[in-house]
């Protein structure tokens, strides 16, 4: 009887050690986890994450070292650090990979940005960010993800959305000092309710086509430096909604006139900001080229899948001054970009075709202006040599769309030749205002020569959705083009269904 006690005792004291053996084990990989992969410290924080450029094997992540303290001006300080980016094709980051570690300074505005390569295509990748004081003790950010396109020959869906005139003074504070037509919702705070309208669509991707920010809106708050110029950036990307949709939708970027220097500018003239800091600020404010590449161009194209293609435009870099005599001699894009474009048009194998550009080609628009394609004064020659080059190479009948922003309003237009043409209006309610109608006199289709199928009655925010559907038969692939208000009441669809799969 006493020795069955004494095994008894000895089983209790052996489960016992092993239990305290286990909480050691367990308290020592805790603490050696918090070593690695606990917050270091509350004033460490970030902007948000975003993925841009994706193709089919590589994309950019970008990111922003912050102290997550805003200033009595607005702006968000950033923090000096270290990070890296954790790559992987599972959810629980498994068999992931690492980036290199970078150095967030107040030379690159504390932004960690870097292209990541050697992807799968067709494949949804989570990433995250680890960052720190230093490469050996970090916190581990959010999880966000993307999705890598396939090959060019897999007929898919495929769904986006184009947003312009995301103007964070109007919107806040209203088109004058007074605080007229500023948002008046309880949840101002969040940011633009487009963006939660565009999150809840679940598009594949974004393009948001310039005017991202206004750096000469307000006008007290006109921005000239580059601390002033880099703040515009940091107020709105800084907003929760924006956080929140790119942390799961990846962007294509390009830039218009006032997130270039100010309204209708070119390259020359002494007024600020310069040409040379604009062209800087907007490659370092988003991830459109890889940093490591001065010398990228910011004008491309993307072959989404075997249905979908899509241009992206530069308009600010390569143009002739405004007030230069239309002609021959004068260009918004550039002989170069130009060149390129053609060819890689005339390449295309892909079943619909998108040409967006940060500003009109068909309009119709105001007499008033000379910025763009369709003005008179402005660039209208090298406009109608572009249709002219469309008609000779039959783009008519190669499912070949233009969708333009720089524009307040929503519209869809036929130019003569039979290319259409969606504006997707401005993001933001107060930003928006009435169009011009073909056969206004003060417009630039006083002739009525344009045909629109649509033009939006009211003044509201909003955007375009544009979505691609493989057909059962070669010639049943269909286009859907749908304007939303921004709390994503439907204001207009037309759908398209392709006219040929043959590129000529």
């Amino acid at each position: 009887m006493r020795e069955h006690a004494r095994g008894y005792m000895m089983q209790i004291l052996t489960a016992s050690l092993k239990i305290q053996v286990f909480i050691l084990m367990f308290l020592g990989l805790s603490i050696l986890a918090s070593c690695g992969k606990q917050r270091l410290s509350p004033s460490v924080h970030l902007q948000g994450e975003m993925a841009g450029e994706v193709t089919r094997n590589s994309v950019i992540l970008q990111s922003r070292m912050t102290t997550g303290e805003r200033t009595t001006d607005g702006d968000v300080p950033g923090k000096v650090g270290y990070a890296c980016f954790e790559v992987a094709s599972q959810a629980r980051f498994r068999n992931s990979f690492r980036t290199k570690w970078m150095a967030a300074t107040s030379e690159n505005d504390f932004i960690i940005k870097t292209k990541v390569a050697g992807l799968d295509e067709g494949t949804r990748y989570y990433y995250r960010l680890l960052s720190g004081e230093d490469t050996t003790r970090f916190q581990i950010g959010e999880r966000r993800e993307f999705r890598t396109w396939p090959a060019p020959d897999v007929r898919r869906e495929a769904s986006f959305v184009v947003v312009t005139g995301m103007c964070f003074g109007k919107f806040h504070f209203g088109v004058d000092t007074t605080g007229k037509r500023a948002y008046q919702g309880s949840d101002k705070h969040l940011g633009y309710p487009g963006l939660k309208t565009i999150l809840g669509m679940k598009p594949d991707f974004f393009v948001g086509t310039g005017d991202n920010v206004y750096y000469d809106f307000p006008v007290a708050d006109r921005a000239t430096t580059q601390a002033e110029l880099r703040k515009k950036w940091h107020e709105q990307f800084v907003q929760p909604r924006y956080v929140e949709l790119f942390a799961q939708v990846p962007s294509y970027w390009e830039k218009d006139d006032h997130d270039h220097r100010y309204n209708d500018c070119d390259t020359t003239g002494q007024r600020p900001p310069s040409n040379e800091l604009g062209i800087e600020t907007f490659r370092e404010q988003v991830p459109v080229v890889d940093s490591l590449d001065p010398h990228a161009v910011t004008y491309r194209t993307h072959q989404i899948n075997g249905l979908l293609q899509i241009w992206l435009v530069e308009g600010r870099d390569y143009r002739s001054p405004n007030d230069m005599p239309d002609g021959p001699g004068k260009t918004l894009w550039g002989r170069e970009q130009k060149a390129w474009l053609k060819q890689t048009l005339s390449e295309s194998d892909a079943v619909f075709k998108i040409l967006i550009s940060p500003t009109p080609l068909v309009g119709p628009d105001g007499t008033f202006k000379n910025d763009n394609h369709t003005n008179f004064g402005g660039f209208r020659h090298e406009g109608n040599e572009f249709f002219a080059w469309l008609k000779e190479n039959d783009f008519m009948s190669r499912n070949f769309f233009i969708i333009c922003g720089d524009r307040h309003w929503q519209y869809h237009s036929e130019h003569p030749f039979g290319i259409e043409e969606f504006s997707c209006g401005a993001l933001v309610d107060a930003n928006s205002r009435f169009g011009f109608q073909p056969g206004d006199s003060s417009s630039t289709d006083p002739g009525a020569l344009i045909t629109q199928p649509y033009l939006q009655e009211d003044k509201s925010g909003g955007f375009l959705a544009v979505s691609v559907t493989p057909g059962k038969g070669a010639e049943q692939d269909k286009i859907t083009f749908a304007f939303y208000d921004e709390f994503g009441v439907q204001l207009y669809m037309t759908t398209k269904t392709a006219t040929s799969r043959v590129a000529l």
